[in-house]
């Protein structure tokens, strides 16, 4: 029987969106894709057996926002065949693997995992920023890293990128347990620049988490932020940040792609 997929991911900058649409597209042209925000992608985990579940990791870790969404939904979980899609700036070990512990969990059998190295989308550091053309290239190593990851699927192999102990160990003494504090919990340290902010309510509009709204004519966090740097890449007079206290570059994954 032909195998139908979903997917659902989290997408801040437009990475794990383009990848999981790449991956689908190639997986199964049918497939429909959610955005993990979308009501609609808790009636497709209730539909469908197959889910591709997609996420940039962060400090070699699932966005916090994803973690509460598998709990959220652990009995929805229960006896799908999840496929982990993991975008990074730079490194991550366990980036699928951190989901797929929390799945196994909720009773879902992962079928495998895939790293993606897409270009550093933290806007407010100048660490891993790359050239226009060495971005490109980026992109089009990922694109033919999906290319193999799916014919070696149709072939009837997953790909096992994160998955294992010694990924788990790599992710551990990489980053995880030094930077442990910064994905446990939302986080409250997003910046507005007052002086820049003018409060037209883009933020707010495309926030995954609904965390921030205007008052007065500035835009205010409330402390519930996912780090996606949605709002801090989208921002029209660049007043938000979040690691960093200036926006170094705004990252706009459509100026790298045709």
């Amino acid at each position: 029987m032909e195998k139908k997929y979903c997917a659902i991911y989290l997408s801040g900058t437009g990475n794990t969106k383009f990848c999981v649409e790449k991956f689908v597209n190639l997986l199964d042209e049918e497939a429909p894709v959610f955005a993990i925000e979308d009501e609609a992608a808790l009636s497709a985990l209730k539909k469908y057996e197959y889910i591709v579940l997609g996420y940039p990791v962060q400090y070699s870790n699932a966005p916090k926002m994803v973690q509460d969404f598998l709990a959220r939904n652990t009995a929805l979980w229960k006896g799908k065949k999840v496929f982990c899609l993991v975008t990074m700036g730079a490194f991550s070990g366990d980036g699928a693997g951190c989901s797929a512990r929390l799945l196994k969990k909720c009773g879902a059998l992962v079928l495998g995992g895939l790293h993606l190295k897409m270009p550093d989308s933290v806007c407010d550091s100048k660490l891993l920023k790359k050239s226009k053309e060495e971005n490109i290239a980026i992109i089009r190593r990922a694109e033919e890293k999906i290319g193999r990851a799916v014919l070696q699927i149709k072939s009837g192999k997953y790909p096992q990128d994160g998955l294992g102990p010694f990924p788990h160990l790599v992710g551990l003494l990489g980053q995880r347990l030094w930077f442990y504090g910064k994905t446990k919990n939302y986080s409250d340290k997003l910046k507005i620049n007052t002086t820049r902010c003018v409060g037209c309510g883009v933020c707010v509009n495309i926030c995954p988490m609904k965390n921030l709204t205007v008052e007065h004519r500035t835009a205010v966090p409330l402390g519930n932020c996912t780090m996606c740097y949605r709002c801090i890449s989208l921002c029209p007079q660049q007043a938000i940040t979040l690691v960093g206290k200036e926006v170094v570059e705004q990252y706009r994954l459509e100026n790298f792609i045709s």
